[in-house]
């Protein structure tokens, strides 16, 4: 009996084409498609029912069913489209073949929903599977960027690198902080790391520890850390707290850090206006001799 079912449903494909896409259009009031253009609408859900019936066609093929699910997360569409649009194509299904039939009773009725269910369930856990396992891998991706660029450590001028650090700094972060901040040291040579707080909005008790332990470790490797972008109000609660940040250079600004870090690497800033004046100068006493 499945098998009549299944061959009702391919030959009038069709039809049920039409129905389903009468009924999913309804669907792009939704708030998942409502800013989506008609055009990709429409042309979405025709692959979208293309897929289906070439599931229940070639049942055990699941090439297609992947890449339509990568696809839906690439266009930023949810699970609750599939979920959604499957269970509409099973009602439109169901009741166009119980159309077909002139006598119509209850073990007919059961025998049809059991084979529309057979057809459906095995593609709705594909889709949902290849989705899911899709959203986990572009999630890890972005968490791992995230990662990398939470705690980045920059290049400024040679042996001097700078760590800019945004945003509020847990545990895990710490941790990274420290593993970006020694190997970063150890690739680029660095001699002085300034570590700019500037963005960093609450300076609390574990904060101030993995921000000490961190300088710590720069210094046992022979470099130097100096913490800027002290402001006034995360000053006050170091000292509130009791927190010694002796042992390292502080200063307020980046400016004013990267100016020590200079002067550490024995280099200055030298303002070329004046530079010049002493050249003309000495060229000008020179010619008066």
């Amino acid at each position: 009996m499945d098998q009549k079912f299944k061959k009702i449903a391919l030959e009038n494909s069709d039809s049920i084409v039409n129905m389903w896409m009468g009924e999913i259009g309804s669907l792009k009031n939704g708030n998942y498609t409502s800013n989506v253009s008609d055009e990709l609408f429409e042309s979405t859900n025709r692959e979208f029912v293309n897929v289906i019936f070439k599931s229940i066609k070639d049942q055990g093929s699941t090439k297609h069913l992947e890449d339509f699910s990568e696809k839906l997360i690439n266009l930023g569409w949810p699970l609750s489209y599939i979920t959604d649009g499957l269970q509409v194509f099973r009602r439109v299904t169901v009741d166009f073949i119980l159309a077909q039939s002139e006598q119509v009773d209850s073990d007919y009725i059961s025998q049809v929903l059991r084979s529309v269910d057979a057809w459906t369930e095995p593609i709705i856990r594909q889709l949902v599977n290849e989705y899911s396992g899709s959203w986990e891998h572009i999630v890890s991706l972005q968490r791992v960027a995230l990662q990398e660029l939470s705690a980045p450590l920059i290049p400024v001028m040679d042996n001097i690198t700078v760590m800019p650090l945004i945003g509020t700094i847990d545990t895990e972060r710490a941790k990274l902080i420290m593993e970006n901040l020694l190997e970063g040291v150890m690739k680029h040579n660095s001699e002085v790391v300034l570590m700019d707080i500037t963005g960093v909005p609450v300076v609390d008790t574990m904060v101030a520890h993995h921000i000490i332990q961190a300088a710590e470790a720069v210094r046992l490797i022979g470099s130097t850390c100096i913490l800027v972008g002290i402001r006034p109000e995360i000053a006050q609660t170091i000292v509130n707290l009791g927190i010694d940040l002796g042992k390292f250079p502080t200063k307020s600004s980046l400016k004013k850090g990267f100016t020590t870090a200079l002067e550490i690497t024995n280099r200055k800033v030298v303002d070329m206006n004046t530079e010049d004046k002493k050249i003309e100068d000495m060229i000008e006493s020179i010619g008066k001799e």
